[in-house]
């Protein structure tokens, strides 16, 4: 049965993480000066293509940690120390600051730019490490099939609102504004700070809690 809550909490999660507006500027400065038709080709190819390393993670994440012998507390305690790393530097703008400069890199080392989906915008702009751990994390926390399509359907809602981002780049970047945009980052770092301290809360509560039992 489709979970509600568990679609909203983790719908917050992932915007947070992913960041569409905070994405959209770089594919705009990556695909400046290119036709219309090249830009909606790369904003649709870039989901995609995140879009399936996201999905072959949440399937066979766990498979993965059991291979490597990696508890999912320890899965916790990691993801949440991850995250708040990340929402530091949305916080202090170094976040935006980063990508800025792997999208300047990117340009000055490649002449003539023209597939831009894998890298840097599929990896590590949207499916990053970021996105992946707390993917892990979500599903290996539902158990049945409703639980996990929730997760499933809410990260096919952050990535459409990231391909409509792409889509509208340009126009997003000339209404918000740099202040604006400056704003919405610390303060969706700030919610993610506080999500990832839940994380690691959890973890911890876990370890303690199998020691004691």
């Amino acid at each position: 049965m489709f979970n509600l809550e568990l679609f909203l909490s983790a719908f917050a999660i992932l915007f947070v993480i992913i960041d569409p507006p905070g994405c959209a500027p770089i594919f705009a400065t990556l695909t400046q000066g290119t036709s219309r038709k090249h830009q909606m080709v790369m904003a649709f190819k870039s989901v995609i293509v995140a879009a399936a390393i996201l999905i072959v993670f949440a399937f066979f994440g766990d498979n993965i940690l059991h291979a490597l012998h990696i508890d999912f507390d320890a899965l916790r305690i990691a993801g949440g120390i991850m995250l708040f790393i990340i929402a530091l530097q949305m916080v202090f703008e170094k976040r935006t600051e980063n990508r800025e400069n792997r999208a300047e890199d990117y340009l000055e080392e490649i002449t003539d730019p023209e597939d831009i989906s894998v890298f840097p915008m599929g990896i590590p702009m949207i499916a990053g490490p970021g996105s992946i751990a707390s993917l892990l994390l979500l599903m290996s926390e539902s158990p049945t099939i409703g639980d996990q399509a929730s997760i499933l359907a809410a990260l096919g809602a952050v990535l459409v609102l990231t391909l409509v981002a792409f889509l509208l780049a340009g126009l997003l970047m000339k209404l918000l504004g740099k202040t604006i945009m400056n704003v919405l980052t610390r303060v969706l770092g700030f919610l993610l700070a506080a999500l990832a301290a839940q994380f690691v809360i959890d973890g911890v509560t876990g370890v303690i809690d199998g020691i004691l039992t």
